[in-house]
């Protein structure tokens, strides 16, 4: 039993150790590294304990035979301070088969160097990780398994590359030969992706990618119509809307807009709600990938003298969504509903910005938002981020009535 107690010694002073100045080299007088017995084993002390006790004891007397430790007994035969002998780190390292955080460090750089450039999001990522490690800082999603790490870089790196609506678990077949090995490590890519790339929302990171677990279908309804390998649909002859899998959105030769308005939704009770005549409404099922982009450039190609706009929550999420429509469309998409105006009439539904909320509209107010003149004349979205932060108040499109 005395050697748990040798390796439990070990391991925290080692830990002691890699956290401390004298591992990185920044400390000015050298300093000993030391633990006090009894705060790693509270019952050292106590008579009632004697197993404990007399472990201890053996345990200690060998890693000071061994010179590992230096250590004193007092004359109630209690060690009190135990040292770490740095002189001989190899041999502790070795005998508690503990990898030195030297060699770690050494191994994460050389997998930091080797993907820092394949996209820009890796690029800041690899790029702040390196600084961390400089600084003895924990790495970022780095759960001391550097399969595992590498896997995540591996998938922050090729999902950035897929291009047609994929399954989550075949882009995972085709990576690890394993469909459920993405899974595992994903919550960790949407993060690291979230963190250091420019996306609207976290949960909507992959199907933004073009990562599906499941068939994904663009809802339509309202004024126009739509012409699918020669077979004409009239939506404003139908009582309700149709649905579209994505996958058969390509195949969608023409949309012949009725009305002066195309508008897209954020929110499906929203779009089941919305029933303004004269509009082309469509619901893009949470996100906007790279088939649903295509489809809108395609609507507004057949259609350039429509107004476009767009329906979401007024929040950072809604109007992060609406930058990205309109970066990767080249639409100018107007916001619909999401002003001043529907914050101050539905003010009883409003919540609180969280700390996240605001560092986000902070950063949209440095971006063309900042300007007014975007909701009509009056106003503008920048003016309407302003008023969140200055009333402490967002809104779920939800809560606000449509025709």
């Amino acid at each position: 039993m005395s050697r748990s107690y040798e390796i439990s010694i070990l391991e925290a002073l080692l830990d002691k150790y890699e956290r401390s100045k004298s591992f990185t080299g920044d400390n000015k007088v050298q300093r000993r590294i030391l633990l006090k017995v009894t705060a790693l084993f509270p019952d050292y002390a106590d008579h009632a304990n004697y197993d404990v006790f007399r472990q201890v004891n053996e345990a200690v007397d060998f890693l000071v035979c061994k010179g590992w430790v230096a250590a004193k007994r007092s004359r109630a035969n209690l060690y009190g301070t135990l040292y770490l002998n740095v002189a001989v780190l190899a041999e502790v390292y070795a005998y508690c088969q503990r990898t030195p955080k030297r060699d770690i460090h050494s191994m994460l750089v050389q997998l930091l160097e080797k993907y820092q450039d394949r996209n820009e999001v890796l690029h800041e990522y690899c790029r702040e990780q390196r600084e961390r490690i400089r600084s003895n800082k924990p790495v970022q999603f780095f759960n001391q398994d550097l399969v595992e790490f590498e896997k995540i870089l591996i998938a922050a790196d090729e999902v950035m590359k897929v291009e047609q609506e994929t399954f989550v678990r075949d882009f995972s077949v085709r990576l690890f030969n394993d469909s459920k090995a993405f899974e595992k490590i994903s919550g960790k890519v949407i993060n690291l992706l979230y963190e250091y790339g420019d996306f609207p929302e976290k949960d909507q990171i992959l199907g933004n990618l073009n990562l599906v677990k499941n068939p994904a279908y663009v809802n339509f309804k309202g004024a126009g119509k739509i012409t699918i390998k020669g077979q004409t649909i009239d939506l404003a002859a139908l009582s309700h809307d149709i649905a579209v899998s994505s996958a058969m959105l390509p195949d969608i030769e023409r949309v012949q807009i009725s009305g002066n308005r195309v508008l897209s939704i954020e929110n499906l009770t929203s779009f089941h709600t919305f029933n303004e005549q004269g509009v082309f409404v469509l619901y893009l099922g949470g996100y906007h990938n790279a088939i649903r982009r295509q489809f809108l450039k395609k609507i507004r190609e057949q259609n350039p003298a429509v107004e476009y706009f767009h329906f979401g929550d007024i929040d950072a999420g809604g109007f992060y969504i609406l930058k990205h429509l309109r970066e990767r469309t080249g639409i100018h998409i107007q916001p619909y509903k999401m002003d001043v105006e529907t914050l101050k009439q539905y003010q009883a539904y409003t919540k609180k910005l969280t700390a996240n909320d605001r560092s986000r509209l902070m950063k949209l107010l440095e971006s063309e938002f900042s300007e007014v003149g975007e909701v009509g004349e009056v106003g503008g979205i920048g003016e309407v981020i302003r008023y969140m932060l200055e009333n402490d108040c967002k809104l779920e499109q939800e809560a606000v009535g449509v025709r």
